[in-house]
């Protein structure tokens, strides 16, 4: 699956909404048995979400742009698929917990890419789901002090805190993709499935159970004229910046 929506893949709500359905029916398909994850547009993976969805909206346009935020999560970190992420391009914020959520993420070797959950320089707090799948990934001590300081590590770094599980050359990425999809697909599905839902079940649960909550911390926070402000200044920042 290529992620295609110029100029940087940001995930908007059109974008959450078809990802999610073409999940699904990859799912639903008893042929397909694993997906790879790439972007299409070059030298980005995916800007994460999408500001201008939570920038000047109604209290009613955030509830849902959240809750297709969640769904995607949790169709993906849930899914029977194995989920393999080709990183082929820089991943901050919710492009990084689309790589973090994938069973194994394969980064292209070029130090000018960078993965993170950077919220925390745009004055965003990570939500408790964000920082758990993270704190799976690479431990306690590198996820808090990454958090808090909003890190973008560059790909040979992420590599070294175990962010991403391998670097190739750029040109070789959708190859060692593939190789490592047979290498998991090796495996009965039965058992690969069970281990995967015991090892996420409390991390999914957690959300689940949690979730109306969730979506009222978001709206309460977005909504906040300090956030909205600072979301504004960033976006005229992006603006200079492409001008």
């Amino acid at each position: 699956m290529k992620f295609k929506s110029p100029p940087v893949n940001s995930l908007s709500l059109d974008f959450l909404t078809e990802f999610c359905i073409s999940l699904e029916k990859l799912e639903n398909d008893r042929a397909c048995r694993g997906v790879i994850l790439t972007s299409a547009v070059p030298k980005i993976f995916s800007s994460g979400l999408d500001i201008t969805e939570m920038c000047g909206k109604s209290t009613e346009h955030y509830a849902e742009f959240w809750r297709a935020v969640q769904e995607m999560w949790l169709r993906l970190y849930s899914s029977n698929m194995v989920t393999v992420a080709a990183v082929n391009g820089s991943s901050p914020a919710g492009g990084c917990l689309i790589a973090l959520t994938c069973d194994y993420r394969i980064m292209a070797e070029n130090p000018k890419f960078s993965i993170g959950l950077n919220e925390a320089q745009l004055g965003i707090v990570a939500p408790f789901w964000f920082k758990d799948t993270f704190v799976n990934v690479v431990g306690h001590r590198v996820a808090e002090s990454s958090l808090q300081l909003g890190s973008l590590h560059p790909a040979p770094e992420a590599h070294r805190i175990g962010l991403v599980d391998e670097l190739v050359p750029e040109e070789k990425l959708k190859d060692r993709a593939t190789a490592v999809m047979q290498q998991w697909l090796a495996l009965p599905d039965h058992a690969r499935q069970l281990t995967k839902t015991m090892m996420r079940k409390a991390v999914l649960d957690r959300l689940v159970a949690h979730r109306e909550e969730d979506v009222q911390n978001f709206i309460s926070f977005i909504s906040k004229e300090s956030i909205q402000k600072s979301l504004r200044m960033y976006m005229e920042m992006l603006k200079k910046k492409k001008s």
